[in-house]
């Protein structure tokens, strides 16, 4: 008779060392994976509560909670019947040193992204983002960007490490389409007169169905290849305490992932979900938060790229 014993994935606590229990493999470029999970363990740019380098630690933890689904509910079919996802660990960097993690981030990412491959990152404070987009131009061109978040991160005045200005950066290098991009949950202050980017905030938001706000985001971005990133304080902070810069009136976690669910069919060439910081979480919600939010994401490339038949 075969038991639970019999099945180490149905364990909601042991094993926890690859994201969703996935292998790890510190070689990915020579595996067959269709996506590389790399975990960004830094927070040296953030303007608030430190702790986001715990982050992927925290969210792999929390996967274990998802391992054990045959299909993820409400999607039609079993996730690793169509892709293969091998966990490739954390960049290891000189600590304290941003400029060489910045440049180990885009090298990375190059190498993986250049063999074909895509990419599902978790931070780490939002900084992370930049190299990953710098990586991810070289192979696909200017994008479009979605952010979630509660911040526009389009702040000019922070230093050159600074986890508010990558969304000011990134434009002005030709990196992403402002014109095609759209931040949805923002709730704090920024130059509307001057701003470049589409905002739904997060009053719109909370009163808008996922439906209509899927509607504006696939009008927007069209057929651009897209950048997905999700910045954990989207979420209102009742769904995610854990987190360095909490503000009040965000998204459910519910709402979020009808949206994300919604973006089936759109061109997702990378995704990130970023500042899940566990020392200031409740039952490990944020980070299972952070966990749900990722496998959500994988469901989405692999149904929009052509693996689900």
């Amino acid at each position: 008779m075969t038991t639970i014993a019999d099945k180490p994935d149905y364990s909601l606590y042991s094993n926890a060392f690859g994201y969703l229990r996935l292998p790890l493999n510190f070689s990915p470029l020579e595996s067959d994976a269709d996506v590389v999970v790399l975990g960004l363990p830094f927070d040296m740019a953030t303007t608030g509560r430190s702790g986001g380098r715990m982050g992927p630690g925290a969210i792999r933890q929390a996967s274990v909670n998802l391992a054990w689904e045959e299909s993820r509910w409400p999607w039609p079919f079993k996730l690793s019947d169509h892709i293969k996802v091998v966990d490739a660990g954390d960049l290891v960097y000189d600590c304290g040193d941003s400029a060489d993690f910045t440049q180990r981030v885009e090298d990375f990412a190059t190498a993986i992204v250049d063999s074909g491959k895509a990419m599902l990152s978790f931070g780490g404070d939002h900084f992370v983002t930049l190299p990953l987009l710098r990586a991810h131009y070289k192979k696909h061109g200017k994008m479009a960007l979605l952010h979630f978040d509660a911040h526009t991160d389009t702040y000019s005045q922070g230093s050159k490490y600074d986890h508010g200005t990558m969304f000011y950066h990134a434009p002005k290098e030709g990196i992403i389409a402002a014109e095609n991009s759209i931040q949805v949950g923002i709730r704090t202050e920024y130059d509307q007169p001057n701003h470049l980017f589409q905002v739904i905030d997060a009053a719109a938001a909370n009163e808008q169905s996922a439906a209509q706000i899927i509607a504006q985001i696939k009008e927007r971005v069209g057929d651009m290849p897209l950048y997905v990133t999700f910045d954990i304080d989207c979420l209102d902070p009742a769904f995610a305490p854990g987190t360095g810069t909490p503000v009040c009136g965000g998204l459910t976690s519910d709402k979020a992932m009808k949206i994300i669910r919604g973006l089936n069919g759109m061109n997702i060439v990378g995704m990130d979900v970023v500042e899940v910081a566990p020392a200031y979480d409740s039952a490990e919600i944020t980070a299972l938060a952070g966990a749900t939010l990722g496998l959500e994401l994988l469901h989405v490339w692999a149904d929009s790229n052509g693996k689900v038949k």
